[in-house]
């Protein structure tokens, strides 16, 4: 199982988020991984960081599909492929109602079918394939040609059945959020599995992203993410899968404690099927500097 290490770009400068990029390059961290939120554009920050390292990979988790067009998405990419020296992974995903209807005035009426058109759009523009797609809600007839670019890994953000088939099927495997690892073995690695052998596809990623804090306070902090993550556990999407793990809401589901106790529940996740335990720190400052020296530690 590989060790991604996802950092909080929110409040740093391009200088400070190339330093811990450099040193997570130096422990031996696989990749580094950005969110698409209300700030930085991910993909922009990555090719901003790229320079401060020579090795290490970078993903964004997740780029939503809605606001960008696919020939928008895979010119912007290739572009990163290019200024990244080709060590980018591009995930996409289909975001939620509050974003999508309430920020952006968009529908989102059908999400799986339309993310399927999507993907199914991209993935020949990312590979510098000429496009002709005609889909029920999409249309992408185009062709991106940037020199030196490689086919981006493509990723989809997955956590529905529908969705989890698209994903086998058509990209290079899955990230999660708000899953343990009951619900990666019992549910999410069977449902891609299946899709990609009957699809003809190599064996799927399945990369869990989950809020780590190496503490002595667990519960301290366990109400620190409660506070700053419960509202997840509203959201459609992961209400269902917070539902089959049996879990009331995002804190349940963090990894907390010392050491020896998160290194325990790593190792469960990689018997459960994930190829890549995404770090996400999280708690008090003291708190995410030493989850960030467990993660450069640990691989």
């Amino acid at each position: 199982m590989r060790i991604g290490l996802w950092i909080d770009e929110e409040g740093q400068t391009v200088d400070e988020i190339g330093a811990a990029a450099k040193a997570a390059e130096d422990a031996g961290i696989d990749r580094i991984w950005f969110s698409q939120r209300l700030g930085w554009d991910a993909l922009t920050l990555i090719a901003g960081v790229a320079p401060y390292t020579s090795t290490i990979g970078y993903a964004v988790g997740v780029v939503p599909v809605y606001p960008r067009h696919p020939l928008a998405l895979a010119a912007q990419a290739l572009s990163v492929q290019v200024l990244t020296g080709n060590r980018l992974t591009l995930g996409v995903g289909s975001s939620h109602p509050h974003v999508v209807e309430g920020m952006l005035g968009l529908s989102m009426d059908r999400p799986a079918a339309y993310v399927r058109e999507y993907v199914e759009a991209l993935g020949p523009l990312l590979a510098g394939e000429a496009t002709d797609y005609v889909g029920e809600r999409l249309t992408a007839r185009g062709h991106i040609d940037i020199t030196g670019a490689e086919t981006p890994e493509l990723i989809l953000a997955a956590l529905g059945p529908r969705m989890l088939k698209t994903a086998g099927e058509l990209t290079a495997g899955t990230t999660t959020s708000w899953a343990g690892p009951e619900v990666i073995e019992n549910f999410i690695r069977p449902t891609i599995d299946r899709a990609a052998t009957a699809a003809g596809r190599p064996e799927p990623q399945v990369i869990a992203g989950v809020c780590v804090a190496v503490t002595d306070e667990p519960d301290a902090t366990r109400q620190w993410i409660h506070d700053q993550f419960g509202a997840a556990g509203d959201m459609p999407a992961y209400r269902a899968v917070l539902d089959r793990g049996g879990k009331a809401g995002p804190a349940d589901t963090a990894v907390l404690g010392d050491e020896e106790t998160v290194a325990k529940e790593l190792q469960r996740f990689a018997d459960a099927g994930t190829t890549e335990f995404l770090v996400c720190p999280v708690g008090t400052d003291a708190e995410r500097a030493r989850t960030i020296q467990f993660a450069h530690d640990y691989v």
